[in-house]
């Protein structure tokens, strides 16, 4: 069971970090196998900072390159950084790889070194988001908004957050511990067994409401030793998408791939609660009849 640090914080605060909380797991009899860190962006965005373009003037030997100089922190005097993409300016906020910064592209890297282009010194680099790995466009570098603050870190810019995936060994007769909330709440009983003032934080459901029934789905259960219960809900106004960051990134983190908004949903409430779930096309069900 591949559990996310991180994902286990929406139900119980942790303050031990995640080796600690795999420590704990064993002791309580969920087994962890292994700890793994785990980036969204190789590299996590380490050593790449918000700058603001004070001046940009063309190399005096290239047609195509600029001579820029960028803040890179308050109140410090700006560094001169040479520049290629078409679209530099004075007064652009940009993203600055600065010197001693390792870009990843695939399984190569390269690192930011203090040089001269053209015969022009150069501190640091101006970044397209391909070459940082936010996104897959290089027509130019990425203009930020005018009330980005200069020198914020790019992984706070980016919400970037380096997680932990914990393999967690679940024996047959564990299967309490098969989801991040079973496993949120062996942690939240070992906690409260030791003393310590930690509260468990179930998932909400406030904002489901019944609003109407005007898309009715019979279900019907021929097997009920087999299948004792089955439920279901339609929705209805859904368009099938790109599902949110967040959560995109919950599902990569375990090892899962986003599909949309629809497949990821199931997906989620499976490894948050254990359930599992399926989301059929109200449109293909023939006879608006379901058959278990």
């Amino acid at each position: 069971m591949n559990i996310s640090y991180n994902w286990l914080k929406r139900y119980i605060a942790l303050k031990d970090d995640a080796d600690s909380v795999a420590k704990i797991l064993t002791s309580i009899g969920l087994e962890v196998g292994t700890v793994e860190k785990v980036q969204t962006i190789k590299g996590g965005l380490e050593g790449l900072v918000v700058g603001e373009v004070v001046t940009c003037v063309p190399h005096p030997n290239s047609d195509h390159l600029h001579i820029t100089t960028t803040r890179i922190a308050a109140g410090e005097e700006p560094i001169q950084i040479v520049c290629g993409a078409p679209n530099v300016a004075a007064g652009q906020k940009v993203i600055v790889a600065t010197i001693g910064t390792v870009l990843y592209s695939g399984d190569e890297h390269f690192t930011i070194k203090r040089g001269k282009i053209r015969g022009e010194e150069s501190l640091g680099m101006i970044c397209a988001e391909d070459e940082i790995g936010v996104g897959s466009s290089h027509d130019g570098i990425m203009v930020l908004p005018s009330d980005t603050p200069v020198g914020m870190p790019a992984k706070e810019y980016f919400h970037i957050e380096d997680d932990y995936l914990i393999e967690v060994d679940i024996t047959p007769n564990r299967n309490d511990g098969a989801s991040h909330y079973g496993v949120a709440r062996d942690l939240y009983a070992y906690y409260r067994a030791h003393g310590q003032d930690i509260a468990l934080t179930k998932p909400s459901v406030e904002a489901f409401a019944v609003q109407s029934k005007s898309l009715p789905i019979q279900v019907s259960v021929e097997n009920t030793n087999a299948c004792p219960r089955y439920s279901g809900v339609s929705i209805e106004g859904v368009t099938v998408k790109e599902s949110p960051e967040w959560l995109k990134k919950a599902l990569t983190t375990i090892g899962l791939r986003p599909i949309n908004n629809i497949v990821d949903a199931t997906n989620f409430v499976l490894h948050e609660m254990g359930q599992a779930l399926h989301a059929f096309d109200a449109d293909k069900i023939a006879g608006k009849h379901i058959i278990v």
